[in-house]
């Protein structure tokens, strides 16, 4: 028999500066100062690896045990799983549609949680999932995103997104709505440019669902698997708000290779004006010239005009958001320094999983973008530590008897004040 991996709660407070971490299970409190207009909440991002893709990449799976790899031994693990930690919302990865339909959907409804889906395009079996409790939100829209665009030959690849507007359900407190997403990106490591350009359009539908009357943003919660690592060209971009990737290889983006011999380099721009997204994440609105029809010169100089404008944007190598996004998680322990791993498989063990968040507005004046307003950012409460590969190893990596991903679930604790 196995033994199990032993995983605690870290409490986090006065603005991310960590005071204290303590053993605990789900229902701990953080010790932090209490306020009268608050509202907490719990978000889990996890990745339950899909049978079809599990028995697809059976090479990964090498050192583990046959009857662990099976179905049904491994989704009453997973159940269990998310029924012991019982956050607010689930961000699920690899949800496989046929085991979603029969299993998946009707064991979280049974647990108090609405269920969205969006499964990938093409042939593919599995999608993404945002569960969330009846008890604490309601919902006010679902927007689903297919990065798959037959008329953009770079985007052949049929990873997808899923993005919630949910409302906070507060007795008479009028509270901003959260926006809420999920994402698996592409995981080819050679192709940061396919990546970068699934993230861009993952942000654009980020900020045209959070965007609020009054031109602010309400707050952000944006969980998946990147697959990409922390510090790689891809991380600092969501972390930084910015990346200038002139000269970037494209097998660089991600960090998941260390060779870049005979890669290409990124073309600017990234992705044809076509997608409709500019380098600043945002959907573009078309300009369309206007048409005079008396004068002729007239509209040869307004055509000339925006002729002008289109190579201006294409020459930039430098891609912008304006979130201000912090990661949940610090990636190595403090003490040693040794990374924390969040995927563990025959092939490797590394960090390719997120929950980036709104931070409060604290230092926000450097940011690019920083003249659009944050309402009621997001104060990390607590997080569920995450563990070393040598962790893993010692209960025969993951899969296991216990644990039946081959990814780990990230979770925290956040408090919206109100």
């Amino acid at each position: 028999m196995e033994g199990t991996i032993k995983r605690h709660w870290e409490y986090i407070c006065n603005h991310n500066k960590e005071k204290t971490k303590i053993l605990g299970d789900k229902n701990d409190d953080p010790i932090c100062e209490d306020s009268e207009n608050k509202f907490d909440f719990s978000v889990m991002s996890y990745n339950i690896l899909s049978q079809d893709l599990l028995e697809d990449n059976s090479h990964l799976y090498k050192h583990c045990q046959r009857p662990v790899l099976h179905w049904s031994f491994r989704f009453p693990n997973i159940l269990k799983e998310i029924k012991h930690f019982d956050a607010d919302v689930l961000c699920l990865q690899e949800v496989q549609e046929d085991h979603y339909g029969t299993e998946i959907r009707p064991s979280l409804e049974s647990l108090g949680y609405h269920c969205e889906y969006k499964m990938r395009t093409g042939r593919k079996p599995d999608g993404c999932a945002i569960c969330f409790k009846h008890s604490k939100f309601s919902l006010i829209s679902v927007n689903p995103v297919e990065f798959y665009r037959r008329d953009v030959p770079l985007l052949d690849r049929d990873n997808v997104g899923l993005v919630l507007l949910l409302q906070p359900k507060i007795p008479s407190t009028a509270s901003p709505a959260i926006c809420v997403a999920n994402t698996h990106l592409l995981y080819n490591p050679r192709r940061g440019d396919i990546k970068l350009t699934q993230l861009a359009m993952l942000l654009a539908e980020i900020s045209s669902v959070a965007h609020q009357k009054d031109g602010s943003f309400c707050p952000i919660v944006m969980c998946g698997d990147f697959n990409s690592v922390p510090g790689s060209p891809l991380y600092s971009f969501i972390k930084e708000g910015k990346l200038n990737y002139e000269g970037l290889a494209i097998g660089k983006v991600s960090g998941q290779e260390q060779s870049s011999r005979g890669q290409r380099i990124l073309s600017i721009p990234i992705w044809p004006p076509n997608l409709g997204i500019s380098q600043n994440c945002v959907y573009e609105v078309q300009q369309v010239p206007k048409v005079e029809k008396t004068d002729s010169d007239l509209t040869q100089t307004q055509l000339d005009k925006t002729e002008v404008l289109v190579t201006a944007e294409k020459l930039s190598s430098k891609l912008q958001h304006h979130f201000s996004l912090s990661s949940v998680y610090s990636h190595y322990f403090p003490d040693t320094g040794i990374p924390e791993v969040t995927t563990c498989h025959s092939r490797s063990a590394i960090t390719v999983d997120y929950i980036f968040y709104s931070a409060e507005k604290e230092g926000v004046a450097g940011q690019p973008g920083a003249e659009v307003a944050l309402v009621g950012g997001l104060k990390l409460l607590a997080r569920l530590s995450l563990l070393t590969e040598q962790d893993l190893w010692t209960v025969n990596g993951l899969p296991n008897e216990n644990n039946s991903s081959d990814h780990l679930p990230l979770l925290a604790k956040f408090r919206l004040e109100l």
